[in-house]
């Protein structure tokens, strides 16, 4: 028997599962939530650390629950957190700066028109503290531990994946992926490599970074008690559920529901550029042949389901969302925005802030509960426009996957706002399974699995809906 541990590392949990390489089953094992801290408005960390320790957590444990030889071990990760540590101890300097964290927002918005541009020529991504290397440079420029490892030759900078594969291989390996990499506003994704003349704007030596990989690579080895595991098809979390969801042809399209949202559409091997504020970037590199992808980033989507059930307490679990929200027929004019930590695509405005809007005194808990589902459909139909107007592709149908695409509510809202049909895998851990799927490939095997889909008809659209929606997305921002 033989078995691929799956490693999905995101942005408040981190899951293992098993894959079972001769009958292909899969099934999670261990799931271990992270906490997020925030110092200030608009910050967003976690412990370093911490993230380490659970994923050891989560890997361990599934490797104990095996009965038979773990061939592989496979990693997806949130994108575009920076984590910084020392060469020699591999200890980290400071805690983990989230992809949420906006503390950069005034560096890049001072950048001049024509130096956005070139950043957007080369790599494909809109200027903002959203990606990585303003935060590298933050790290560099106000933490004096950080600075002092730059001068001694011993400081490391890089997404989740180098971080973790650097602990899990012993500092043997400090790599990263084409996937993450493309995502920190260093990386040429023409050329495919770091850019001089990026770095040089940002002020990062090119020496701290992580060497760029293949997805279909071998990334290095874990050892267990002597018996060393390849790990291999590391992938960023949203492209890899991309390649989980088999969106491998030129227009072929994936949502996934998770903390953001996030739409991928597969574009081939060609660069799509669009002024409409979406990003170009890279799906992924197999065989030695890049493909690259159109993407809409939404900051927070269901951050707005845990905000309901935390900050208001209007709930005790996401699951209660879908009863509530068939329970009324409409939000009674109730618009939900939850631009917590600014908008992201296709607005671009870190100066944004969450609204809550239409409220009167016949407004109910189900209102609002309702509204903030919607929201999620609403920002992914405005993506799918943009996407579809862009590319002059017509989409004939998108696949969901992440935690909300389990709200039926939800999925047949959504597939009423697109007019196409939502495909959804009955396997819920669709961002792991690309990873697993990529690892299979880099070593030299043949995925098992089924690929069974829910599909939700699109039925009637209510376009006045989405209107105010829209006008209540331009009323969010604060001038």
């Amino acid at each position: 028997m033989s078995y691929i541990i799956g490693l999905d590392v995101g942005t408040t949990s981190v899951r293992s599962c098993v894959y079972d390489v001769n009958d292909g089953s899969f099934q999670m094992v261990k799931q271990k939530e992270v906490d997020q801290i925030y110092p200030k408005p608009d910050w967003v960390e976690e412990e370093a650390e911490d993230i380490f320790l659970s994923t050891r957590m989560c890997l361990n444990e599934a490797y104990d629950k095996v009965d038979g030889d773990v061939i592989g071990i496979s990693l997806t990760n949130m994108r575009e957190t920076v984590l910084c540590w020392d060469s020699v101890t591999r200890k980290p300097l400071y805690n983990a700066i989230i992809w949420q964290c906006r503390r950069t927002k005034d560096f890049c918005e001072s950048m001049s028109a024509q130096t956005k541009r070139l950043i957007y020529d080369k790599t494909g991504l809109v200027v903002d503290a959203y990606f990585s290397a303003s935060k590298i440079k933050y790290l560099i420029d106000n933490v004096p531990k950080v600075r002092e490892a730059l001068e001694a030759g011993r400081l490391r900078v890089g997404t989740v994946d180098s971080y973790i594969i650097y602990r899990l291989t012993k500092g043997e390996n400090f790599v990263t992926d084409v996937t993450n990499a493309c995502r920190t506003m260093l990386y040429n994704i023409h050329t495919m490599s770091y850019d001089d003349e990026l770095l040089k704007i940002f002020g990062i030596p090119r020496e701290i970074l992580p060497e760029v990989l293949d997805n279909d690579k071998v990334f290095g080895f874990a050892d267990f008690g002597g018996n060393r595991v390849p790990i291999a098809g590391v992938i960023g979390d949203q492209q890899s559920a991309l390649f989980g969801q088999d969106c491998l042809e030129k227009g072929s399209a994936k949502v996934t529901y998770g903390t953001g949202l996030f739409m991928l559409f597969n574009t081939g091997d060609k660069i799509c550029h669009t002024d409409k504020g979406l990003i170009s970037t890279v799906a992924y590199k197999v065989d030695g042949k890049v493909t690259y992808a159109l993407e809409g980033s939404v900051f927070n989507a269901g951050t707005a389901i845990k905000f309901l059930r935390d900050n208001l307490g209007m709930i005790t679990s996401a699951a209660e969302t879908e009863t509530l929200a068939r329970s009324v027929t409409s939000t009674n004019g109730v618009c939900f925005v939850p631009a917590f930590t600014g908008l992201g695509a296709p607005h671009w405005k870190s100066e944004a802030r969450g609204l809550i809007y239409g409220l009167t005194r016949g407004s109910e808990k189900a209102h609002v509960v309702r509204a903030a589902l919607e929201a999620m459909a609403y920002a992914a139909r405005e993506l799918f426009d943009i996407m579809q107007q862009a590319s002059g592709i017509d989409l004939d149908f998108v696949k969901a996957d992440g935690g909300a695409s389990e709200n039926k509510f939800l999925m047949q809202f959504q597939a009423d706002q697109l007019q196409v049909p939502v495909k959804v895998p009955l396997n819920k851990e669709a961002t792991v399974l690309g990873s697993v799927k990529m690892c299979l490939k880099a070593l030299g095997l043949a995925y098992k699995g089924g690929g069974e889909l829910l599909s939700f008809l699109p039925e009637t659209r209510d376009d006045e809906t989405y209107e105010l929606w829209l006008d209540a997305v331009k009323r969010c921002l604060i001038d």
